[in-house]
């Protein structure tokens, strides 16, 4: 039913493009676009996580197809500067990365270089640290390893047989839906005791999967650059007392200040969507010093103040899908509803 439904949804946006909607009815001041990895494609039936993956040739073709179209790229602080002042007569996209991920270094970066693009980076400080818990990458090393698996799942133990492609996507899906579904502790003890249970080293590959200190430095040189937190563990706050909350922002924050000794302006809520964060963190970014807090609720910017700037909209790409038409489609803000009045934006949280 869900292959069905995205596949609705891409044939809406391509006769959308078609129809010159896109063209005719652009809306908003502009657009963020939220990437997590950006590598070649891998072999395998089983990537349950292909959907946040890019290629390098995509990302050449994306960029490519969006300054033939007219566009403006920003770094995020000229998009808040685009986002209180009046309409410009050229609209914009920002490109955002999440989770500081190994391969941006490796093969998103010298495609963003030879086209002299601004981008911004979402770092979770424990990661470059060698102290992160990539927990959605050991909970897929296992299923696509194993057969037969047995967890704990609340005081019970659960068996499950996962023999072809289609049981392993959906096993994924329920074990990661639970997952996020806990506490930060909760989580941590659960992925810990599945992954020693068939012998997956999570700290080994948290710390291959990321960047470090000096990738990070590497990138902070370059002016074209932003760096963002991510907070420090890149925990869903809905799961937390908002004390701790806090503390991941603040500390977020304060580590890569103090790592890459530069000011840190911008955040990036953790998973980013509708249930992972509340009202009271996007009040939270403000007081903790943050100009913008990025979601991956999708929709557009709009200017003269109408969203607000710590719960800002992200268009996050689906990379299963090569359409440059869709894309065009989906920063032209055709495909999403207005915004409401920076008054209730918060609501949207």
């Amino acid at each position: 039913m869900a292959s069905d439904d995205r596949w609705l949804e891409r044939l809406r946006l391509e006769l959308t493009w078609f129809t010159g909607r896109a063209a005719l009815r652009s809306r908003g001041a502009g657009a963020i676009l939220r990437f997590a990895h950006v590598r070649p494609r891998r072999r395998g039936a089983f990537q349950p996580l292909r959907a946040h993956e890019i290629t390098p040739q995509f990302l050449d073709r994306a960029i490519r197809a969006l300054k033939r179209s007219g566009y403006d790229f920003l770094g995020m602080d000229e998009v808040c500067r685009r986002a209180v002042t009046l309409p410009e007569k050229r609209r914009f996209v920002a490109l955002t990365f999440d989770g500081a991920a190994k391969d941006l270094i490796t093969f998103a970066y010298p495609v963003l270089a030879r086209h002299a693009v601004p981008f911004t980076i979402y770092v979770p400080t424990a990661f470059p640290d060698g102290v992160g818990e990539a927990w959605w990458l050991g909970l897929e090393q296992v299923i696509a390893r194993e057969s037969r698996i047995s967890l704990m799942m609340g005081d019970r133990e659960q068996r499950f047989v996962v023999t072809g492609n289609a049981e392993k996507q959906e096993l994924f899906s329920l074990l990661e839906g639970w997952l996020r579904s806990l506490p930060p502790a909760e989580l941590s003890a659960a992925i810990a005791d599945l992954c020693m249970r068939y012998r997956i080293d999570l700290a080994a590959i948290s710390r291959e999967s990321s960047m470090d200190w000096e990738d990070l430095a590497k990138l902070a040189a370059d002016r074209l650059v932003t760096i963002g937190s991510a907070t420090v563990n890149y925990p869903i706050l809905a799961n937390m007392k908002d004390t701790a909350a806090l503390r991941e922002m603040t500390m977020g924050k304060a580590v890569a200040e103090s790592a890459l000794r530069r000011e840190i302006r911008h955040l990036a809520f953790p998973f980013g969507d509708r249930t992972s964060f509340r009202r009271s963190h996007v009040v939270m970014a403000e007081e903790t010093g943050f100009a913008s807090a990025v979601s991956t609720i999708p929709g557009i910017v709009e200017a003269e103040g109408r969203t607000n700037l710590r719960a800002l909209p992200r268009i996050s790409w689906d990379g299963r899908v090569r359409s440059l038409r869709i894309l065009r489609v989906l920063v032209s803000g055709v495909a999403f509803a207005p915004v409401k009045p920076t008054g209730s934006a918060t609501s949207q949280t």
